[in-house]
């Protein structure tokens, strides 16, 4: 395993980080126990979870698995995200949410402090300054040593680091990015404004939660055990556009040629961009886990960044139209 350092943290972190969103739903205890497990011998350090996963049963999963060396992990959980169930302060970046947050992440996890806790989506409803107000007292107390963003826009990224200055809290030290090869839009604000301002890039959904797995084709019924298959919402919200099943098919017929796995290739292709520090990759089994770990393996070559250029345009989606409606347009509110 390679490790890389986390923007100007001082961290050093494996090039892949475990993603834990389906550990506790889709995963049952036993294999994701057996995931981790697997993952911390084969060299990975970086583990990602999200008090919004699996309704906390991610969490708590996680704080099983990593009790016996939690001082050798480095742990990242997120507040922010998650719907309300019509209870007031239960959502979003308010000091009174965060604060109940952590606590509870806490104890979930069974541990006295986080090494990375997330913003998971922005807030337009609390002020900025309130927000890192709050991230700043978390860090004197001793529950959180760093702190990062999550689905930021990059002036967003830039006016945190400016507030967290102003307030004199230590600014974010990491982003983590929605970023493919079939979605390629942070390439234009979010890594630029995240590597000017020293933040180590953590793209998500490095296969475009399963497009580039190679295993959907266009205008064939998806197997209904796949993601598509179940009719998952967020997929249907984002990635599923018969342009990128189409893309991945011409990336599979490349690969193939090569002797390489699209998977691996994918996430290899992610990992290539300077400004990157880790990829997360979020496996439902042991299966995909293995297939992921080849990643490490393969060097992307300039042949292959122009192969990947002739199908997505840098800084663009593989289709015109790509809106994420989970993290909406802020800049037409209607009178």
């Amino acid at each position: 395993m390679t490790y890389r350092i986390l923007g100007q943290s001082g961290l050093r972190v494996s090039t892949l980080n475990l993603g834990t969103m389906m550990f506790g739903d889709q995963t049952s205890t036993e294999e994701s126990l057996r995931i981790i497990d697997k993952a911390w011998d084969q060299g990975i350090n970086f583990i990602d979870t999200a008090d919004v996963y699996c309704a906390g049963r991610s969490e708590e999963i996680v704080g099983e698995a990593i009790a016996t060396r939690r001082d050798n992990w480095v742990l990242a959980t997120k507040i922010g995200s998650g719907p309300t169930h019509g209870v007031p302060n239960s959502s979003g970046l308010s000091r009174k949410h965060i604060f109940n947050g952590i606590e509870a992440s806490l104890s979930r996890i069974g541990t006295d402090y986080i090494d990375i806790y997330y913003l998971h989506r922005e807030d337009h409803d609390t002020p900025l300054d309130v927000t890192v107000s709050a991230i700043g007292d978390l860090i004197r107390q001793g529950k959180i040593r760093h702190w990062g963003v999550s689905n930021f826009r990059g002036w967003r990224i830039a006016e945190i680091v400016k507030v967290a200055e102003r307030l004199g809290v230590d600014k974010p030290v990491i982003s983590q990015p929605l970023y493919n090869i079939t979605n390629r839009t942070a390439e234009v604000e979010q890594i630029t404004a995240a590597a000017f301002h020293g933040l180590g890039v953590v793209p998500y959904s490095p296969l475009a939660r399963g497009v580039l797995s190679g295993k959907y084709a266009p205008d064939v019924t998806p197997d209904s055990n796949s993601r598509a298959g179940r009719q998952d919402k967020r997929i249907l919200e984002t990635e599923w556009r018969v342009e990128s099943l189409r893309i991945a098919q011409k990336i599979q017929e490349y690969t193939q040629a090569k002797g390489v796995g699209i998977v691996e290739f994918a996430i290899a292709w992610v990992l290539n961009n300077k400004a990157v520090s880790s990829a997360i990759v979020g496996p439902r089994t042991e299966e995909q886990w293995d297939g992921y770990l080849k990643a490490t393996e393969v060097k992307i070559t300039a042949e292959d960044e122009a192969f990947i250029d002739s199908l997505v345009t840098p800084g663009h989606s593989s289709t015109p139209g790509y809106n994420d409606v989970a993290h909406f347009v802020s800049g037409r509110q209607l009178r």
